[in-house]
């Protein structure tokens, strides 16, 4: 066999020396460009310049190099057809065997303050792409690289059986398409933003995603599952996991339930979910232990075996309190050594650190049809100036503050939506009821305080006057809902009738 030969042209150079030098260990002919060239004969590899390979010169500051019949040639022709090497014979056009590529950093251009739109198009690879997909696309024949891990595992095949197997070609040619479509994703997601196109919704989704990690299992142990990230964005969006056995679909399912909840509260608050419902909320002006104790107090028996959201660091003394309860996930913006410390007892217990935790915008679900894309249901305001009450009564400045808070609360519970509590906790919530008066109806049979004076929060209109009936017969003083109704002043009606305070907010907070 005649000696074989390798393109290198990478702008990762990590690991490119040992590689290149074991090629020529083996008889391989190597051909280069650029930096990647000076690299290797600075290490003593001897290898060729494409341009005097091909005869041609690099023009246009680089942007040409192997742009040429010569490398594209050599790379596509097919070993398998007779008329291609009577051409490549002919047309004076080696193969070339080995094509190892990685391209122009455009990500981390992009990513670096101050950068231009001219430095962003310089580093956009055209080249290399083309290489990369040439080579992938002849894999039969053709060995693809484009990720210095990769080195290894092609020198050794190369050492031992003198090329890689069809069946490792085919894996490098797969992992080399998603290679260069992740790459051009990227590309016409910043070039959307620069042209001023919505790019959370925009016409066509070119948007690639990595895995993060592979969960424990799915729903069910047994469907499995993974965790992934859009390429442009960091590993589990910041958070860190410091602690406990690997998480599962619904651990991440109900994490996120109970990040995005504590996020509504600028005071301590705690969030314990279950199911992807809050079972308790609390908050305090100024202690988190007393907002853990107010959300664990709403609903001790489902907070067994919950996930729990704080949104202010874990100290020793809040450590000791919880540990002393079973909790699949505790994530918070930091733990204090002494919570860490205390903690580690418990193994199997995850901590998710959220200090550089930055949630990603856009909400996706699967479904039989296809993907639906929405952009995320945005943290509540306060809400006075907004609000309407439609009642007799004006509700108190102390029914006014728990309207403020449960409505908070109320749009992270599954519809129909329902809570009951005051101005610091929530008391009972009904939760996924098919009709409104159910939920009513089992936020009541939760409770576990006094509804006497307490307030509601409703995600959505009351359709009826029933739902009102239920919690005015339970106690209850104020009301926030969005209205919207075709029977509002039904309702409006009750509420004077039971001397209700009830506001409209003009706004409802499906979640399904």
């Amino acid at each position: 066999m005649s000696a074989r030969t390798a393109l290198l042209s990478v702008a990762d150079k990590s690991g490119l020396v040992p590689f290149a030098q074991r090629l020529a260990a083996q008889g391989w002919k190597i051909l280069s460009t650029g930096g990647t060239l000076s690299a290797l004969k600075a290490a003593g590899v001897e290898a060729q310049q494409v341009s005097d390979y091909t005869g041609s010169p690099e023009v246009f500051g680089g942007r040409v190099k192997t742009l040429h019949p010569k490398i594209h040639g050599g790379i596509l022709q097919r070993r398998d057809l007779p008329e291609h090497a009577e051409e490549a014979k002919a047309q004076n056009l080696p193969a070339i065997d080995l094509v190892v590529v990685n391209l122009y950093p455009f990500r981390e251009t992009i990513a670096r303050p101050g950068c231009t739109p001219e430095d962003a198009i310089e580093n956009i690879d055209i080249g290399g792409p083309c290489m990369i997909r040439a080579a992938a696309k002849n894999h039969q024949s053709v060995t693809v690289c484009c990720e210095p891990s990769d080195y290894d595992a092609i020198a050794s095949a190369i050492e031992k059986d003198g090329d890689t197997s069809p069946e490792q070609r085919r894996a490098l040619a797969l992992k080399a398409f998603r290679h260069t479509s992740s790459y051009d994703a990227a590309i016409s997601t910043w070039l959307a933003t620069q042209t001023g196109e919505d790019v959370s919704l925009p016409q066509e989704r070119h948007e690639t995603s990595v895995v993060v990690d592979t969960l424990r299992y799915g729903e069910n142990p047994h469907q499995a599952a993974a965790l992934y990230k859009p390429a442009l964005t960091e590993d589990f969006s910041g958070a860190k996991v410091l602690q406990g056995k690997a998480l599962s679909y619904n651990n991440v399912i109900d994490l996120d339930a109970a990040v995005d909840a504590v996020g509504e509260f600028d005071e301590p608050a705690c969030v314990i979910i279950k199911h992807t419902n809050p079972c308790g909320v609390g908050r305090d002006a100024a202690s988190l232990i007393l907002a853990y104790e107010a959300a664990l107090s709403a609903d001790p028996i489902s907070a067994f075996g919950g996930i729990i959201a704080l949104n202010r660091p874990m100290d020793g003394a809040l450590a000791t309190q919880i540990s002393e309860r079973f909790f699949e996930v505790i994530a918070a913006p930091g733990f204090a050594p002494e919570a860490l410390e205390i903690l580690s007892a418990k193994k199997n217990l995850r901590l998710v650190d959220l200090s550089n935790f930055e949630p990603i915008r856009l909400r996706r679900r699967s479904t039989l049809f296809g993907e639906l894309v929405q952009t995320a249901d945005g943290r509540i305001s306060e809400l006075n100036e907004d609000w309407n009450v439609v009642t007799e009564r004006q509700p108190t400045e102390d029914e006014a503050t728990a309207l403020r808070f449960l409505w908070r609360v109320c749009k992270h519970v599954k519809s129909n939506a329902i809570v009951v509590g005051n101005n610091v906790r929530t008391f009972g919530v009904g939760a996924g009821q098919m009709s409104r008066v159910d939920s009513v109806e089992l936020a009541i049979k939760k409770a576990t305080a006094d509804l006497q004076g307490c307030a509601l929060a409703s995600d959505a209109f009351f359709p009826f006057r029933d739902g009102l009936d239920a919690a005015a017969k339970a106690g209850v003083k104020s009301v926030i809902q969005p209205g919207g109704s075709m029977r509002d002043q039904e309702v409006i009606d009750a509420a004077n009738e039971h001397g209700i305070a009830m506001v409209f907010t003009g706004n409802r907070h499906f979640r399904h």
